[in-house]
């Protein structure tokens, strides 16, 4: 009998310590020990030599669409280009589902569309909307890893934006439940104004799109949803944030006890304003691409310790919401989470001096440590066998035909990476290998582990009192 299900030889082990180079052993699902020469045959071996054996990323922010729009994307489809990027697991949306994930019939919908068919691991976020106060601990209690909140008009009718109103007592609400509220940041009242100032005058390029989003709007958000949570007791984590001074405010709120976290995206880090007036719709986003000094200030935070993870915030659509002129009618999305390791392991690691260490905490152990996620995020025994084994040296260029993606666009097609996913191991189970997916679909749905509910405040619970609450 084997001592062991799977072992892999000689690879470069990418640890919270740095790499170093060990055998690692997977029994029943998990890794099972970490030795320089572990003894005793395997049922499997993969010889690991020349590799870098990553903790599989976690894409904390991925939109695939199910139920509802499954030809946008879908579980099957969108998981396969995870895996084929060195992603084990992802953290879904509420939207674009129809109907979005507001309550507890939406959550069980959901998961069972994922079980039969996506291919890594998986858990879910559910919405705070107007109207739904009253619904977040049947989510809190189905396993949602935290509550998504647009501070800005969304993409789709059926997703409404949270009024501050909605946005404080869904925090409150939260707080109690001991799970994070996400905001998309951006102030309503400036990006609507402006969008319809340009459509007024018949200003629809992507220069007049760029600037009916201003960076004060993403500030002045991120400003209010800080104080909103510092004053609810809630944890706040402000998505794909796009500007270094952005990420600062976070900073600041955090350095004063605020439990806050903040990601960018992979596209902030890569692509510009220039990139996007160049690519056309596929590179429109919101926040949008920024100019080259907002993306050298934002790394610079992100080398500074100041950035919590990043993620792809893949938004795909059907390539017929991709087209025309107008861009303020165009879908405002990136299809991109195939590509978030790699572009955090050529931009980042290759290109800028990033440790192996710190890729492998933005994209994996930052997300895991943040949402709850037991048995994710980590090299070491007893954790989740979710790998990824890199080819640090290899250069590949991203061409459609190799996208797993429902629709193969992109704006990182024709992009030369150095760094390239040989095999994604999901909990022992090889799921890719050599640009082929090879299994069924494996994942399972991780529901993470919540914080206590907080205790209010002296003063809260003296105004909780006298309200008779």
């Amino acid at each position: 009998m084997s001592a062991h299900d799977l072992t892999l030889r000689g690879g470069t082990l990418v640890g919270a310590d740095g790499p170093r180079e060990a055998d690692l052993a997977v029994s029943d699902g998990r890794i099972s020990a970490v030795e320089p020469d572990i003894e005793g045959a395997a049922a499997e071996e993969i010889d690991a030599r020349g590799l870098h054996v990553f903790p599989g990323a976690i894409d904390a922010h991925a939109h695939f669409n199910e139920p509802g729009r499954t030809d946008w994307e879908g579980f099957a489809t969108g998981s396969r280009a995870l895996a084929a990027g060195g992603l084990t697991s992802y953290v879904e949306m509420p939207l674009n589902a129809y109907p979005p994930t507001c309550d507890a019939a939406g959550f069980d919908e959901k998961v069972a569309l994922a079980e039969g068919s996506s291919l890594v691991d998986f858990a879910f976020y559910g919405g705070l909307v107007p109207g739904n106060l009253g619904r977040l601990e049947e989510l809190a209690e189905r396993g949602v890893a935290g509550f998504k909140a647009f501070m800005s008009t969304t993409g789709t009718l059926d997703y409404a934006p949270a009024d501050d109103l909605t946005l404080f007592e869904g925090m409150r609400e939260a707080a109690r439940l001991g799970l994070p509220v996400l905001v998309h940041a951006e102030n309503k009242e400036i990006t609507d104004g402006l969008t319809r100032r340009a459509a007024g005058t018949l200003r629809t390029a992507m220069r007049d799109y760029l600037d009916s989003r201003p960076v004060v709007a993403e500030l002045e958000a991120i400003c209010r949803a800080i104080l909103l949570a510092e004053e609810t007791g809630c944890p706040l984590h402000v998505v794909h944030v796009s500007t270094g001074r952005g990420v600062a405010l976070v900073a600041e709120a955090r350095a004063r006890g605020v439990d806050v976290t903040c990601e960018t995206c992979a596209h902030y880090l890569i692509l510009t304003d220039e990139d996007a007036e160049a690519l056309g719709a596929v590179a429109k986003c919101a926040p949008p691409l920024r100019p080259r000094g907002d993306l050298e200030d934002l790394w610079d935070r992100l080398l500074d310790g100041n950035v919590d993870f990043v993620t792809s915030d893949h938004s795909p659509c059907p390539p017929e919401m991709k087209v025309g002129a107008d861009m303020f009618r165009a879908w405002g999305g990136i299809a991109g989470c195939q590509s978030l390791l790699n572009v955090m392991l050529d931009e980042g690691h290759h290109g800028r001096g990033l440790p192996l260490e710190n890729v492998a905490a933005l994209t994996s152990a930052n997300v895991a440590g943040r949402f709850g996620l037991c048995g994710k995020g980590g090299i070491g025994v007893g954790a989740d066998a979710d790998l990824a084994l890199v080819d640090l040296g290899e250069m590949t260029t991203v061409k459609p035909h190799d996208l797993f993606y429902r629709h193969k666009t992109s704006p990182y097609v024709g992009r030369a990476f150095q760094g390239r996913v040989v095999r994604t191991i999901v909990r022992g189970t090889t799921v890719f290998r050599d640009g082929r997916v090879v299994s069924e679909p494996v994942g399972r749905l991780v529901k993470p582990e919540r914080k206590a509910a907080r205790i209010p405040s002296g003063r809260e619970q003296e105004q909780t009192e006298i309200r008779g609450e």
